[in-house]
């Protein structure tokens, strides 16, 4: 079916529902679209059973009341389980398009969100080996523990919810792994003291994590897996590294899970697929350029598109709420509480600005790789295929080594990897963004793409 709207934004999480909420109570006919069963995205993903919810949400009851809002709000239309695999400008409209349903509309709003980032090393790609992210949303989504003895690693402040609600749950955490030095808020001591209650929200993690008697272990990192005789993770590799990820040493733990997330990766996929402007940001990853009303560059006059939320920076749900709403007042062209607003998504970019130099991932993390570590987890690529195509074929970026070595041209179409490789290639600012460009947003059958009427 064909559906139009004055405003559609994609994404139920922080920025997208807040986005809905003050472009519909600014009179705006209001589209939400989400890939989930329920509205809160990865943030506040949820069971549906309300004392669990809260025992494993910081702040649910913030997410709650707006979800019930958006809810209830007559102007705003739901399409939940709905992942758009299609976009496209035509007729100076912007039309996306579902394995079921093709939507339409001037105004856009991204608000798409973000993944875990991951860094290969020595048997990544083993069976109990997998993203925070995703031992996270088994906790939040099923109420289900991802091990029997597990070990958290990376870096940044999302390793302690996850191993607090975890080990809070009855999860046996042997230990979270944190790459950052013990006295790595030294340098963002002022942003905690202007943001007091982030100062308390880690606070009651770190509090959670030693009544547990959950060790946590700095300037560490998780360097290698292996597996058992069954092929599934019995072990891991910790290493103690200096500020440039370098080994300094190592020692092995037992455990049957590793959980490992260095930040995340904004989820730009839509953007690309319309050719929304983006930019490198100050971490590398690439992210869509906006303006102070989160109006995003597009050749086409005739239609708007707005972002908001990780999709332009990795910032938090702070950042993401206020990002939100402006872009979905813009989008409603309102100026309600505009000012307001910028004033706490200032406040809440500064803090996070400063967890860019907290939490630094240093090019070191490039010597833990050998020749026989997987790259590209999809088409099975080893680092030595890529060695291999830069000093006999003459691959000299991340583009090459794709035509070269199928890298980055799996299900998941270089999600995972592009990065990696842009990483370890050298790759510019222009190549970053080009190997963020992906005409089909998401895996489609053949026989859904036969359908009479979806093309």
């Amino acid at each position: 079916m064909n559906f139009n709207h004055q405003i559609i934004i994609v994404g139920g999480g922080p920025a997208g529902l807040n986005a809905a909420k003050y472009a519909a109570n600014a009179g705006a006919d209001v589209a939400l679209i989400d890939s989930g069963v329920r509205l809160g995205g990865q943030y506040w993903r949820h069971t549906g059973d309300e004392a669990l919810d809260q025992s494993l949400h910081h702040n649910f009851d913030q997410g709650s009341l707006l979800i019930d809002a958006v809810k209830a709000n007559p102007r705003i239309t739901l399409y939940l389980e709905s992942q758009i695999w299609s976009a496209s400008v035509i007729d100076d409209s912007i039309v996306l398009r579902t394995s079921k349903d093709i939507f339409i509309t001037k105004k856009l709003v991204i608000a798409t969100g973000a993944y875990d980032r991951s860094l290969p090393f020595p048997g990544w790609d083993i069976p109990g080996v997998m993203t925070a992210g995703a031992a996270q949303a088994l906790l939040k989504g099923s109420g289900v523990i991802a091990g029997k003895k597990i070990v958290i690693g990376g870096t940044g402040p999302f390793l302690l919810p996850v191993a607090a609600g975890m080990s809070s749950h009855g999860g046996n955490i042997v230990g979270v792994i944190e790459a950052a030095g013990k006295a790595a808020w030294g340098k963002g001591f002022g942003a905690l003291l202007k943001n007091p209650a982030k100062a308390l929200e880690g606070a009651g993690y770190l509090n959670t994590l030693r009544k547990r008697k959950v060790e946590m272990r700095f300037r560490q990192a998780i360097v290698q897996a292996h597996a058992n005789a069954d092929g599934v993770l019995e072990a891991v590799t910790i290493a103690n590294i200096d500020a440039g990820f370098k080994i300094k040493s190592s020692y092995r733990l037992s455990c049957d899970v590793a959980a490992i997330s260095w930040g995340f990766t904004p989820d730009n996929s839509l953007a690309g697929a319309l050719s929304v402007k983006q930019r490198v940001n100050c971490d590398g990853a690439v992210v869509i350029d906006v303006d102070s009303n989160q109006r995003a560059t597009h050749p086409n006059p005739a239609i708007e598109i707005f972002a908001a939320g990780e999709s332009t920076g990795i910032g938090g749900s702070d950042l993401a709420l206020a990002e939100g709403a402006i872009a979905g007042l813009a989008a409603a062209h309102s100026r309600h509480k505009a000012n307001q607003l910028r004033k706490l998504r200032s406040k809440a970019q500064k803090f996070a600005d400063t967890l860019f130099k907290v939490y630094p991932i240093a090019d070191g993390w490039k010597s833990w790789i050998t020749p026989s570590t997987t790259i590209c987890r999809c088409e099975e690529v080893k680092y030595q295929a890529l060695t291999q195509a830069r000093e006999t074929l003459a691959a000299e970026t991340p583009r090459d080594a794709k035509l070269f070595t199928r890298c980055g041209m799996g299900l998941c179409q270089g999600r995972v990897c592009a990065r990696i490789v842009s990483d370890l290639f050298d790759g510019d600012a222009d190549e970053r963004i080009r190997s963020n460009y992906r005409p089909i947003i998401a895996p489609i059958t053949l026989g859904e793409l036969a359908e009479e009427g979806l093309l």
